[in-house]
């Protein structure tokens, strides 16, 4: 089977042309595939399908097999595939994930390829109920929370998966894995969480180290720093307009007052094709 190995910012995925290929087991192949010793070695698997609706449709699958709903950096990496490879050659393209319909527009280079993409991400969520996430109020807006023994201060916010950011003076000199992977399978989340954690550098700036459900620790998450920048408005802490940067290099925010969409824009960097035997 061929593939692609692809990444937005450092979060690299796999990626699958089924508009070609035909994938029966997806959550084994991602498994597999993801494997950094005995696989490819990525964050994830994302297949590329023919849509009914959309231009084109997403599907993503974690680093221990399990679907996911969105990915940002994912998307970007989709827009860049289908328009690089011919199957496109409009430079704005509607793409079909499991958490709704995401309009991208494209940005090419000297060479017509595509190098960056922004992403119409849609509005963020707050009700507690649909991201989800117990808890007796509507909104998870600084709740401090006892994860035993830490209490930490969240404000929690799905892009279509679920998200709790935290903000924290020193993002560098964190547990990442303790806290992140007792944070992720906390009984407050019944379909587990990411989480983020976030270091407020000035209003048009955070830098952002980000735990993925279902992967760990990535050096990037799209709609992990789209929830981030949500919450730094509703807490007063960033613009509306702000720089996320990430371990695998920054992304550009802008939450819309006029129409509540969050759009994202960034990267999106082939690494290399190849084939794998199945």
């Amino acid at each position: 089977m061929k593939f692609t190995k692809m990444h937005g910012a450092g979060n690299d995925y796999v990626y699958i042309d089924c508009l070609r290929e035909k994938v029966e087991n997806p959550e084994e192949l991602a498994i597999r595939v993801s494997d950094r010793h005995k696989g490819i070695g990525s964050d994830g698997l994302v297949l590329i399908l023919p849509s009914e609706t959309c231009d084109f449709r997403m599907r993503m699958f974690n680093a221990d097999g399990s679907e996911a709903q969105m990915c940002g950096n994912a998307s970007r990496c989709v827009g860049k595939f289908v328009y690089d490879k011919g199957y496109t050659q409009q430079k704005e393209i509607t793409l079909e994930t499991l958490a709704g319909v995401k309009k991208l527009q494209l940005f090419t280079d000297g060479k017509n390829k595509v190098d960056q993409v922004r992403v119409d991400m849609g509005e963020p969520i707050l009700k507690t109920a649909d991201i989800p996430v117990r808890w007796p109020d509507d909104r998870l807006i600084n709740e401090t929370v006892d994860f035993h023994p830490e209490k930490l201060a969240l404000t929690c916010v799905s892009m279509g998966n679920p998200h709790a950011v935290i903000f924290v003076e020193d993002v560098v000199n964190l547990d990442i894995e303790r806290l992140g992977k007792k944070i992720e399978n906390d009984p407050m989340f019944p379909q587990r969480t990411n989480v983020e954690f976030a270091e407020i550098v000035s209003p048009g700036r955070a830098r952002m180290r980000v735990w993925e459900r279902g992967s760990g620790e990535t050096l990037a998450c799209g709609t992990g720093a789209c929830a981030t920048i949500v919450a730094g408005v509703l807490n007063g802490r960033l613009n509306r307009r702000a720089t996320i940067s990430l371990l695998g290099g920054d992304l550009q925010l802008e939450w819309k007052e006029e129409n509540n969409h969050v759009y994202m824009t960034g990267e999106a960097i082939q690494v290399f094709e190849g084939e794998i035997e199945l």
